[in-house]
């Protein structure tokens, strides 16, 4: 590419890493989890949670939108690197307006529209970058015009029309923005372009590390201000512990398994497990750490706060079922991930799960910190038992034949 096209697009190239300028729009990223978190622990109601889980579903769109582009074009060159800032700003402001994305504040702007304009704005922005990115490639053309009509019309016209409604009414048009969004992106074809395996893989697990970074930041933010103590100082290093043995059942094994399938395969195969692998197996993993993120700051707050709580004080009801429920979703969308890309179930991680759900009820008896005691010894139990019983193929996958 010569010329003044130089200063417009430059491609990814195979093998390229994430940019920096990712890294940056990721930060974005990282608010909005946190205040996804917030909106989720400020009330802990059925229709609170539905609320807290659409908003991350739209803002997972808003990030997995600039994964797709920044694979295609690198985002920190021309024009795309404008564009990002402009979708920084979108999403931070949309971000911002979490807490009235449902219900509008007394004063200042009206919440809910502002919330849908700001995101309408970003997918706006990405759409134009694509259409310029792919003016040369026609397949990659009539991909993106079939499904920027789609998407464009179900993702954020909807959500505009229910700032304006509220109730039933508003949550039934939130969901069916949402699966509208994601049912036409899957229906919409295979002929999206995929320049660079690593970078998509590298891309991906960055933003569970986000979402984990999430969860550590749920630790403190569950004892801000109050004075140190070993009720708090193990509760946090447990709440460490399961947050880095999440980290270790993702990028272990499993996430260089996909990794390489990806790398192999071809033509559809290949657009096929970077959308259904990543873009939507990927969601139920984030979905997972929040979750978990919402139990471990009730868990450090039930046994920091001595004013309302004792260390006998059980978790019971949402929380709960966020701090075991969230770990139970990361595991089986991890099986999900791996099972679609390599054909083959991590049998230890669905027992795992079942054995989370079986012992739910028990953890509603104990203590809250008993009962993130026992979520940290299964999770202990299945990594060292994947780390044994597997170990050759482990070092195979991770050493041998199948790197590169």
């Amino acid at each position: 590419m010569i010329g003044t096209k130089r200063v417009r697009f430059q491609p990814m190239a195979e093998g390229a890493s994430v940019t920096q300028l990712e890294l940056f729009f990721d930060l974005v990223l990282v608010f909005a989890f946190t205040m996804v978190t917030a909106l989720a622990a400020g009330d802990t109601s059925a229709k609170n949670i539905l609320r807290a889980l659409l908003v991350l579903a739209v803002m997972w769109w808003v990030w997995i939108a600039y994964a797709w582009i920044g694979n295609v074009v690198r985002a920190d060159e021309g024009i795309t690197r404008v564009a990002m800032f402009f979708a920084m700003g979108g999403a931070f402001l949309a971000a911002l307006t979490i807490p009235e994305a449902f219900d509008d504040m007394a004063g200042g702007w009206f919440g809910p529209l502002v919330f849908a304009i700001a995101y309408l704005l970003v997918r706006v922005v990405h759409l134009g970058v694509f259409l310029l990115a792919s003016a040369e490639d026609a397949q990659l053309r009539g991909q993106v015009v079939r499904w920027g009509l789609g998407s464009i019309t179900i993702g954020t016209t909807l959500l505009v029309i229910a700032a304006m409604t509220d109730g039933a009414v508003q949550i039934g048009l939130w969901i069916a923005a949402i699966v509208g969004d994601m049912l036409w992106t899957m229906l919409a074809g295979e002929d999206w372009r995929l320049n660079s395996a690593t970078h998509f893989a590298e891309r991906h697990g960055l933003i569970i590390i986000v979402a984990l970074g999430e969860s550590i930041v749920s630790i403190g933010i569950g004892v801000a201000g109050l004075p140190i103590s070993w009720p708090i100082a193990l509760a946090s290093m447990l709440g460490l512990a399961v947050s880095g043995l999440l980290w270790w059942a993702y990028f272990d094994v499993a996430a260089l398994s996909v990794e390489h399938e990806l790398k192999r395969a071809e033509g559809e195969r290949q657009i096929k497990i970077a959308r259904n692998c990543y873009t939507y197996w990927h969601f139920p993993m984030v979905v997972g750490i929040i979750a978990l993120s919402l139990g471990l700051k009730k868990v450090l707050y039930y046994v920091g706060d001595s004013a309302h709580h004792t260390l006998k004080d059980a978790l019971y009801g949402i929380p709960l079922f966020a701090l075991y429920g969230g770990v139970v979703i990361y595991l089986l969308a991890l099986v999900g991930f791996k099972h679609y890309a390599t054909r083959t179930i991590t049998v230890p991680r669905v027992v795992a799960a079942a054995l989370l759900l079986a012992l739910t009820p028990l953890a509603s008896a104990l203590p809250a910190l008993a009962s993130l005691v026992m979520l940290c010894v299964v999770l202990i139990g299945l990594i060292l038992w994947e780390t044994v019983r597997y170990a050759r193929p482990r070092d195979e996958i991770r050493h041998g034949t199948h790197a590169g």
